[in-house]
């Protein structure tokens, strides 16, 4: 499947799991958190719906209570702006999701293409 044909949060993690890669994608995303000064630590070998869960929980306290470190996360991770803007939910419940795979998929892309090249 590579990096196109995922369209939420739940397939590319299993996409990740299929190539092997499920590990690094998690390795990149506690990097990330830790660059961003969020002490959160997710465990590799979660599996799928877990992290997915633990990952949408974790989201929603930082949009909810540490909104300064969320918008860090976002730049650490790299996601581009205009994605998040594009996202017209106002219910925390429904964007978070959307917020997720945002940003699990720009970590898929930085872990797919080490793995690739």
């Amino acid at each position: 499947m590579g990096l196109t044909k995922v369209s939420n949060s739940e397939e590319l993690v299993q996409e990740a799991n299929k190539e092997a890669l499920f590990t690094a994608l998690v390795k990149q995303l506690n990097k990330d958190l830790h660059l961003a000064n969020i002490p959160y630590t997710f465990e590799n070998d979660r599996y799928v719906p877990e992290f997915l869960v633990e990952f949408g929980r974790m989201l929603y306290d930082l949009i909810q209570h540490k909104f300064d470190e969320y918008l860090n996360l976002l730049y650490i991770v790299d996601v581009p702006e205009h994605q998040i803007k594009n996202i017209k939910e106002t219910d925390l419940e429904r964007l978070v999701p959307q917020v997720a795979f945002l940003i699990l998929k720009r970590e898929w892309q930085k872990v797919w293409y080490k793995n690739r090249y």
